[in-house]
C-alpha cells in the first residue's frame, strides 16, 4: 500500500534538506549519504515530513531532540509513528538530546 502525500510539504522538505539540524549533518554527512542502502533526507510520506528514510529497507530514522519528550509530542510522534507503520515501515527513534 502506498501513502499520498502532501505536495504542499515539498517546499518546505527542501528547505529542511538546506537547514539540517547538527545531529542531522552528522548522521547524514558521516554515515547515511555513502550507505550501501540508498537513504533520502527529508522525505515526504503521507501528511509527514521524516527526517531519513531507506525504500529498500523500509525504514525510516527519526532523530528526535528535546521538545520529542514533551507529553503532547509524544502523543503526536506516537500518531504518526501508527500511521508509518500502517503503510509497512519500521520507525527508528533515536534521541539526540544527549
Amino acid at each position: 500500500m502506498r501513502a499520498k502525500y502532501n505536495g504542499a510539504l515539498i517546499p518546505l522538505a527542501r528547505r529542511l534538506r538546506w537547514d539540517m539540524t547538527e545531529e542531522e549533518r552528522r548522521l547524514w554527512y558521516g554515515y547515511l549519504r555513502e550507505h550501501p542502502a540508498k537513504f533520502v533526507r527529508q522525505k515526504v510520506l503521507g501528511r509527514y515530513i521524516v527526517d531519513f528514510y531507506c525504500f529498500s529497507a523500509a525504514l525510516v530514522i527519526e532523530l528526535d531532540g528535546g521538545q520529542h519528550f514533551e507529553p503532547a509530542r509524544q502523543a503526536e510522534d506516537a500518531r504518526r509513528t501508527a500511521f508509518l507503520r500502517k503503510y509497512g515501515l519500521r520507525v527508528l527513534r533515536i534521541p539526540n538530546n544527549a
